[in-house]
């Protein structure tokens, strides 16, 4: 299963919901399943290190996901240009046991990410990864299910991280 992740920050009360989302394949319209993750006392965000707010969120719900996984893919950059991003250190965590696709709705200012235009917007998104190719990671991101720029399942675990359903804390 592919495995798309999201996060959502209440900064007022230092919590954050991550969401997965696992779905079959590349071209998926559905989810197959979906996974959350309550997060108190989250770290305050700071310039340059996002991945030490974001990692323990992520981590909370990856430990829950209960099918065997090909793939994740991270909001955010694999690579700040030469420096590791978010995804980069996600694969390192967790023993680089799946390839990690950085997924990013803006460009980094030291560029490296390939872009990707889908449907018909001339808006790219920002595709870097670890553990397979970029371009492959890219034409996996230009396949996905959905007619807009961002795919299907990408939309959703973003609408998912909005919604409070009253899941358990991690």
């Amino acid at each position: 299963m592919i495995i798309a992740t999201d996060v959502k920050y209440d900064e007022e009360e230092q919590t954050a919901r991550a969401v997965a989302i696992a779905f079959e394949d590349w071209g998926a319209a559905r989810a197959a399943h979906e996974y959350v993750a309550h997060v108190d006392n989250v770290a305050e965000y700071v310039p340059g290190e996002f991945f030490r707010r974001e990692l323990p969120c992520l981590h909370a719900v990856l430990k829950q996901v209960d099918v065997p996984i090909t793939a994740v893919i991270v909001d955010g950059h694999v690579w700040l240009g030469e420096t590791p991003g978010l995804g980069h250190y996600l694969w390192t965590s967790i023993g680089c046991k799946w390839p990690v696709v950085g997924v990013a709705k803006s460009r980094f200012h030291a560029g490296g990410a390939l872009e990707v235009c889908r449907g018909e917007s001339t808006r790219p998104l920002y595709v870097s990864a670890v553990g397979i190719p970029d371009v492959l990671a890219a034409n996996h991101v230009r396949g996905m299910h959905g007619p807009y720029r961002l795919p299907t399942m990408l939309k959703l675990v973003d609408k998912r991280t909005r919604v409070d359903d009253g899941d358990q804390r991690s």
